[in-house]
């Protein structure tokens, strides 16, 4: 038996070929939409592929089924409640695919999402199941989250029972040593405890996930809904866009080289331009009204965090870094990225010159006398599960999703400071500020953690 996994870290993403050596047929799993690595790797193990399967529908990214479909011709699976604006194989509870020898059966695991599935592998019909795909059902460290899209009837309240039976009626009664594959680890707001580890064990879970632990059906629903990442605002739009119809990705798609004057012009015209450089180059010189979303971060989702879905971008990068960031803004739907400017050591050139800022960073020192004075708004955009470690008094809550729909409650009487863990995302949320026209905003250098370690050391 084939099964390849596919991970992308600034999505939290996997995605699997499953294939049947013997008989050279495959289907894929949860597919991204630059789907040219599952082509290759079919090519060269000999598969064809014939069916896409998606254990739901995905809310933070676009799924790859219509660009495989496209390529090879394959039908579309998904679980028998869904509803799409395309042809689909309706996969029913029990329901077997076959690609010869290696046997897939269907497994009806509602919770995340009404229709979600998994998925059972057996290198044989007849022999014990090796895998079980999980989709957002199960994860490692956790299970899904209830209350992101619901694109069916019923509440919150009734998917989190839902997935209470679906983890210990279906799930947990596997055996032991069958290996957990789930579609997103850690960072994924599919969740809030997500492992870092890409596999386990049904029991590793059993043993170890918090959240699967002997518990009452209201233990296990308060749970669950409570402390989940704040969801960015376009999750609603993209398991729309899985739902429906839509254009596929180019996979030889290129974007196009700004000059200093067709920047210029895409400034003046409200263009949208992320500056996906570190935070401390951002920090010494950016152009004014650019969002700083560090390539080396969760790039793509918080990238639909500040533009639209469809808003007209630019990007500025790091040489050799441009055309994979539009690829990454295209696997959440963002495809409208006109074009890009690079910026390597020596920085923004002469002819920009009046348009470059600097971003002020505030340090532990300066933040604590600026607060003790009453100096300054201070705000966590941390999600409410890692305020549990510890917060900085005054400190308002509005995580970074939340950030663009909320800036009605700040006031421009006070300078803004801004923290997260660690100093990325903070230099995010400031950046969208200033963007949004407050001019006193910085963020706090290191974040919680360089302030704790300050005040332990105190």
């Amino acid at each position: 038996m084939i099964l390849e996994q596919y991970y992308i870290e600034c999505l939290s993403h996997a995605s699997y070929l499953i294939g049947d050596p013997r008989s050279g047929r495959a289907v894929v799993v949860d597919p991204r939409r630059d789907v040219t690595e599952y082509l290759d790797d079919a090519r060269r193990l000999g598969l064809t592929i014939e069916g896409v399967v998606n254990t739901h529908f995905h809310a933070d990214f676009v799924s790859g089924h219509l660009e495989l479909v496209e390529a090879t011709g394959a039908w579309i699976g998904f679980g028998a409640d869904a509803e799409t604006d395309y042809p689909i194989r309706r996969l029913a509870h029990g329901e077997r695919v076959s690609l010869g020898d290696v046997d897939i059966e269907v497994l009806s695991t509602p919770g995340h999402t009404w229709e979600s599935i998994s998925l059972l592998v057996r290198e044989r019909a007849d022999s014990e199941p090796v895998a079980v795909l999980t989709g957002d059902s199960l994860f490692i460290g956790d299970v899904g989250r209830p209350d992101l899209v619901n694109l069916g009837s019923g509440s919150s309240l009734d998917l989190a029972r839902a997935m209470y039976h679906s983890i210990h009626e279906v799930l947990l009664t596997l055996p032991d040593a069958v290996a957990v594959l789930p579609a997103h680890g850690a960072g994924s707001s599919c969740g809030k405890n997500l492992s870092t580890e890409l596999r386990s064990t049904i029991g590793a879970q059993r043993r170890d996930n918090p959240s699967v632990q002997p518990m009452s059906e209201d233990e296990f629903v308060a749970l669950i809904t409570t402390d989940q990442p704040a969801a960015p605002n376009y999750f609603y739009v993209d398991a729309a866009l899985n739902k429906s119809l839509h254009p596929v990705l180019d996979p030889n798609r290129q974007i196009p080289a700004l000059t200093t004057e067709q920047l210029r012009t895409e400034l003046a015209s409200a263009t949208r331009v992320i500056d996906a450089r570190a935070p401390e180059d951002f920090a010494v010189a950016h152009l004014r009204g650019s969002v700083n979303v560090g390539f080396e971060g969760r790039f793509a989702e918080t990238g639909g965090i500040v533009a639209d879905i469809g808003e007209r971008l630019a990007v500025v990068a790091y040489p050799g870094d441009e055309q994979a960031a539009a690829l990454r803004l295209s696997r959440i739907g963002s495809d409208a990225v006109i074009g890009y400017f690079t910026v390597d050591a020596t920085g923004f050139p002469a002819e920009l010159s009046d348009l470059v800022r600097v971003a002020p960073r505030t340090d532990a020192a300066e933040l604590d006398r600026l607060v003790a004075a009453g100096a300054v708004t201070l705000i966590d955009i941390r999600n409410p599960a890692e305020r549990e470690f510890g917060v900085i008094p005054a400190a308002i809550s509005i995580p970074l999703a939340q950030l663009r729909s909320r800036l009605g409650e700040l006031s421009v009487d006070r300078p803004i400071v801004v923290h997260c863990a660690g100093g990325w995302r903070s230099s995010v949320a400031a950046s969208m500020l200033r963007a949004a026209g407050f001019d006193r905003v910085s963020d706090l250098r290191g974040g919680y953690h360089e302030w704790a370690e300050r005040r332990a050391l105190a």
